[in-house]
C-alpha cells in the first residue's frame, strides 16, 4: 500500500512520495528480500531512499517540488476562503515542514 501511495504520488503534486517510499523501503526490508532489492535498485524509487539512508539528504529537485506543491496547497486554501484559524494553523504546520525539508542535507 505504501509502495502503490509512493508511486501515486510522483504524478499527484499534493500527495508526498518519499515518506511512503521509505515506509515501503522499511517494510520490505522485514518482510521480502526481492522486492527490497528491486526497491533499492528501481531507476527512479531508489535514489531517494538510499540518498536518505545514507545521509538524511533530499534532492534539491525535490526540495523545489515540495515548495510548489506546499504554496499550492495553501493557495487553493486561500482561494476556497478558509476560516482565518484554518489558515493560521495550516500556515504554521505548513512552514514547519519547509523549514524541516530545506534544512536537510542537498543529495
Amino acid at each position: 500500500m505504501a509502495l502503490g501511495l509512493g508511486a501515486v504520488g510522483i504524478v499527484t503534486p499534493l500527495l508526498p512520495t518519499v515518506p511512503f517510499l521509505l515506509l515501503a523501503a522499511f517494510c520490505f526490508a522485514r518482510s521480502s528480500k526481492r522486492l527490497h532489492d528491486w526497491l533499492l535498485a528501481h531507476p527512479t524509487l531508489g535514489p531517494p531512499i538510499r540518498d536518505w539512508r545514507r545521509s538524511g539528504a533530499i534532492s534539491a529537485k525535490a526540495k523545489r517540488l515540495a515548495t510548489l506543491s506546499i504554496a499550492a496547497a495553501f493557495g487553493v486554501s486561500l482561494i476556497l476562503a478558509l476560516p482565518f484559524w484554518v489558515l493560521a494553523v495550516q500556515a504554521a504546520v505548513l512552514t514547519a515542514v519547509l523549514i524541516f525539508i530545506w534544512r536537510r542535507p542537498d543529495a
